[in-house]
Formats: structure tokens, sequence, C-alpha cells
């Protein structure tokens, strides 16, 4: 088992901050989702945007700085495919982080209703481009549950390193290696 190398505090506050920035959307979707249409759902929708919106912001940053860290070393004596596996999870999960508020932008600009962020118009509503929207809603209802799926394998390969690896990914990820 190798030591594992301790990661950057940026590194490890980017990782904690976006992911729970994209299971507070992913859940705040998916109630948005069953919900009637009404004024008030509006107003919620348009809280989902802005938040989106910072989601994207965030997630740019993190790739940004990923980009400027390199990718980070594994830990542990993991097979190929396991390897394989993992990188391909997080690559996942990192263009799903840029991809997901992007569709939901799509979405909002192909529907005419352009895109306001807490209250500031940063696209002006315009004609509907049926194509775009209708991308963009496909993509974004696609992409929740891929990243469902992503987030629920990502989080059991930490608890597997954690509890049977027992090689310390988890205490590193919590700053504490």
């Amino acid at each position: 088992m190798s030591t594992p190398s301790a990661l950057s505090k940026p590194t490890i506050a980017f990782h904690w901050i976006v992911a729970i920035a994209i299971i507070g959307m992913l859940a705040f979707g998916l109630y948005l989702e069953d919900l009637p249409r009404s004024p008030e759902k509006g107003e919620l929708m348009g809280l989902h945007k802005s938040f989106g919106v910072l989601v994207l912001m965030l997630a740019s940053l993190r790739i940004v700085w990923r980009v400027k860290e390199g990718p980070i070393p594994a830990i542990g004596d993991a097979s190929g495919w396991q390897e394989k596996m993992a990188k391909g999870i997080h690559h996942l999960l990192l263009l799903a982080t840029i991809l997901m508020p992007v569709s939901g932008i799509m979405m909002s600009v192909g529907g005419g209703r352009g895109l306001d962020v807490f209250g500031v118009n940063l696209i002006a509503a315009g004609e509907k481009i049926e194509w775009l929207g209708q991308l963009g809603g496909a993509t974004h209802g696609v992409l929740a549950k891929i990243m469902i799926a992503a987030i629920l394998l990502h989080v059991l390969g930490a608890i597997k390193h954690h509890v049977l690896m027992k090689d310390n990914t988890l205490t590193r990820m919590l700053g504490k290696s």
C-alpha cells in the first residue's frame, strides 16, 4: 500500500463544495420536476437556474485548479480495471458538473426565457429556439440520471477504500492525511 500524498486545501475545498452543491441541485431539480405549474414553481425554478450558474462557475474553477495541480494520485493497489473505472468516474463527474448547468442554460434560452441570475439578466428572453430547448432538456434529464449513478459509484468506491482497503483515501479527502 502506498503512502497517501496530502492534497491541497483548495483541492479539498473545491471537491466538497462542488459535491454538496451538485447533490443539492440534483435533489432540488427532482423536487421541482414533480411540482405542478404555479407562480411558486416559477420562483423556485429561477432559484434553481441562479444556483446552477453558480455551480457552473465553481465547477469551472475546480477544473482549472485540477489542471493546474494535475491528477490526484491514486492510493492503494487497485487492479487495472478498477483504476480505469475510478478515473472514468472522476472524469465523468468533472465533465457532468459543467454540462449539467450548460444544458439547463440551453433549456432556458431555447425556451425563449433567457437567463436571469438572482434577478440580473445575463441573456435576454427572446424567440424560442426549439432544437436548443429540446437538446438542453434531453441532456439535462439524461445527465441527472448519469450523475446520480456516478455519484453513487464514487461514494461506494470511497467507502470500499476506507473500510475494505483501509488506505486512507477518505481521510485524505477530509484533509487529515
